[in-house]
């Protein structure tokens, strides 16, 4: 969401205003501002049927450069995801059109891809495996095999942005948003949900808002200059992968740990009994290279088979040699194949917001000088601890 700082002014006044008065106006009172500021030009929801196949849904997903979408079914035929009841409905007549039953994730799409078959490695590398018949079974069947897909929530348009960073704080990536809510004077995150149409908020998106909203003055300037250490917004804990590790193998450990991305560490010399096929606990190993799911979008179903038993880093250095993925890293703005988006720990927060942001990637490695692993910086972290700051600032 790429907006001017203009279309979050206050009023008309600015033009007349002083030009300090102007820049008061334009950053103040952050804790006052709505998620319905946040959807300013948003397009419509991406989702995809019920009945749509897993090739198809995977299709939207990378038309659309997205990493998620809801499915929609008929009405009272299916229990939502946590039990959820958010519904499309007539604008005039109340009507409900469709019930969204979940969120289908590129990970979930791998994840079946991969399956949990002991024979699954043989069978990717020889004709047994039937990537046609696991691609064309409906995508309602795989809803849930990673947890994502079962956190479906709606944040109210009235809903601040303080207790829209507090929901996506504890771990919740997306949520939609109604227009024409039903249930205009409901503020928060809620289960049940009545609208004629919806737009999808990210975490991202909040963040892009919060780089927009920085200047000199706002509510933000203390935390963006402090480093990320200082902040304790730094897990020490990182779960990676060894550059001998392979595609499919990544997968299935992404899968099991509820992981959208992965370091590759340097396998260690010393160690020849390291087990290649299970994460590695990547602390003070050298990064060389990330997996993520993102880095699949595009791929054809084709080239599968070729795909799944190459290594990671191997894939990650031929991936964007694929035209169709050097299009889709061109305007994503994101990483190039082998660049690693990284920081240190006395790197400014605001640095890695505007990493974050700059390159579109939801982690960022955080390494010593020579390069050795010391952490990670997730979005929930840094959505965290900027909240915290916010609630923190003195009413004036």
């Amino acid at each position: 969401m790429q907006q001017t700082k203009e279309q979050y002014n206050t009023g008309t006044a600015t033009a007349k205003q002083p030009s300090h008065e102007a820049d008061q106006s334009k950053t103040q009172r952050l804790r006052d501002k709505k998620v319905g500021d946040l959807m300013v030009n948003k397009r419509r929801l991406v989702e995809v049927p019920y009945t749509a196949t897993l090739a198809h849904t995977m299709n939207a997903l990378v038309a659309n450069k997205v990493l998620a979408v809801p499915v929609a079914a008929p009405p009272g035929q299916w229990i939502g995801a946590g039990g959820s009841m958010i519904v499309e409905a007539d604008k005039q007549t109340g009507t409900v059109r469709k019930h969204y039953i979940g969120l289908a994730t590129m990970l979930d799409i791998l994840a079946h891809i991969a399956g949990t078959e002991d024979q699954l490695m043989d069978e990717g590398v020889n004709d047994g495996f039937d990537l046609d018949q696991k691609m064309s079974v409906p995508v309602s069947t795989i809803i849930g095999q990673c947890l994502e897909g079962l956190s479906l929530w709606t944040l109210n348009p009235n809903t601040s942005i303080v207790d829209c960073m507090e929901v996506f704080s504890k771990g919740i990536h997306r949520a939609l948003v109604p227009v024409d809510s039903h249930m205009d004077n409901v503020a928060g995150v809620e289960l049940v949900e009545s609208a004629s149409s919806y737009r999808m908020l990210t975490q991202m998106d909040v963040l892009k808002f919060l780089k927009e909203h920085a200047s000199s003055g706002s509510e933000l300037d203390g935390i963006l200059s402090r480093t990320v250490s200082d902040l304790g917004v730094v897990t020490e804990r990182v779960f990676a992968i060894t550059d001998r590790t392979k595609v499919i193998d990544a997968i299935k450990c992404m899968r099991i740990a509820l992981l959208n991305a992965v370091p590759i560490v340097r396998s260690s010399d010393a160690d020849n009994e390291e087990d290649h096929k299970q994460l590695v606990n990547g602390f003070g190993r050298e990064v060389i290279g990330t997996f993520s799911a993102t880095d699949l979008r595009g791929c054809h179903f084709a080239t599968l088979k070729t795909w799944l038993p190459m290594s990671a880093l191997d894939y990650t250095e031929t991936v964007f040699a694929n035209p169709l993925l050097a299009s889709i890293a061109s305007n994503t703005a994101g990483p190039t194949s082998r660049e690693l988006v990284v920081c240190q720990s006395d790197t400014p927060l605001g640095q890695v917001i505007d990493k974050v942001v700059t390159k579109q990637v939801h982690r960022v490695w955080v390494v010593d000088q020579q390069g050795l692993l010391k952490g990670l910086i997730s979005l929930t972290d840094i959505i965290r601890v900027t909240r915290f700051a916010i609630v923190a600032e003195p009413n004036p």
